[in-house]
């Protein structure tokens, strides 16, 4: 048997140990592939960095645990520019299972690395239902949708809210969404009230954010695990995401190797058997 036929019929668990090893290899040494920044993450980026500090922002947590491997990076790093300009974040959830939760996880610990104090500097107001009365509610005022901040805690005793009553004080929003309540944010918050917004969304949700781009109805745009990692090459915080990308890389590469190696052998393996016939 030549090499072509034995390429045929590969035991598959060799291509499941050359997987699992393009997934730990970035781990201990890193790739550094080269990741371009898009025009849509440099204007995001470019939209928060132009915003006056100590700015009333909103970071937006409405995706579900299953996609936080794409969602969370962009969370982290977009708390993580807001704190390095000492905006006042303000952190809510449309989606019940884990909003806000994930939120109170991230803002806190990223609060941390900044020196940030809860109610003053940050607060988590938590999830309520019917986000498209929430989201109108909120025009009017923040408080009469949530009186009470995620602990329970009312909102009048919290100093980050004594400035805050309405969209009139946000100065921008960031939607980290895996689901349609992102064009929810899009078309009753940004087209009703007029808020700067950026979106950060799963790969497969991204493309149909482009055209609100072009619309300028957000400002800009994160896409996936690569968007996520764009970001935090702007804001000098490579992390979860950039390594993710290593690993993304390397798997791909291996797969289109498997490809072309499997094409290879078949192609030359049915021209021996033709030779052989004739």
């Amino acid at each position: 048997m030549n090499i072509w036929e034995r390429m045929q019929v590969i035991d598959r668990r060799w291509v499941y140990l050359m997987v699992a090893l393009a997934v730990i290899i970035p781990f201990i040494i890193p790739m550094k592939f080269p990741i371009s920044i898009t025009p849509e993450t440099q204007s995001l980026y470019d939209a928060v960095e132009a915003l006056p500090d100590s700015s009333n922002v909103m970071l937006v947590f409405d995706y579900y645990p299953s996609t936080m491997a794409e969602t969370e990076p962009m969370a982290v790093a977009a708390a993580r520019h807001f704190f390095s300009k000492d905006c006042r974040v303000i952190t809510l959830s449309n989606i019940p299972l884990g909003g806000p939760s994930m939120a109170e996880n991230v803002t806190r610990l990223i609060a941390e690395e900044y020196g940030k104090v809860y109610g003053v500097d940050y607060v988590n107001l938590g999830y309520k239902y019917g986000y498209v009365s929430v989201l109108k509610g909120m025009g009017q005022s923040i408080e009469s949708i949530f009186p009470t901040d995620n602990s329970g805690t009312p909102l009048s005793e919290l100093p980050i809210m004594d400035s805050v009553v309405n969209y009139d004080d946000i100065a921008f929003i960031f939607e980290v969404a895996d689901n349609a309540t992102a064009d929810y944010w899009i078309a009753i918050v940004n087209a009703g009230y007029g808020v700067p917004m950026g979106v950060g969304a799963t790969a497969v949700m991204a493309p149909k954010f482009y055209a609100f781009v072009g619309a300028k109805q957000i400002v800009g745009l994160l896409g996936g695990m690569k968007g996520a990692a764009e970001y935090e090459i702007l804001i000098d915080q490579k992390d979860a995401a950039f390594k993710g990308m290593d690993i993304q890389s390397l798997v791909h590469l291996l797969i289109i190797g498997l490809v072309v190696m499997g094409n290879v052998s078949f192609f030359f393996g049915r021209r021996k058997r033709s030779r052989e016939k004739s």
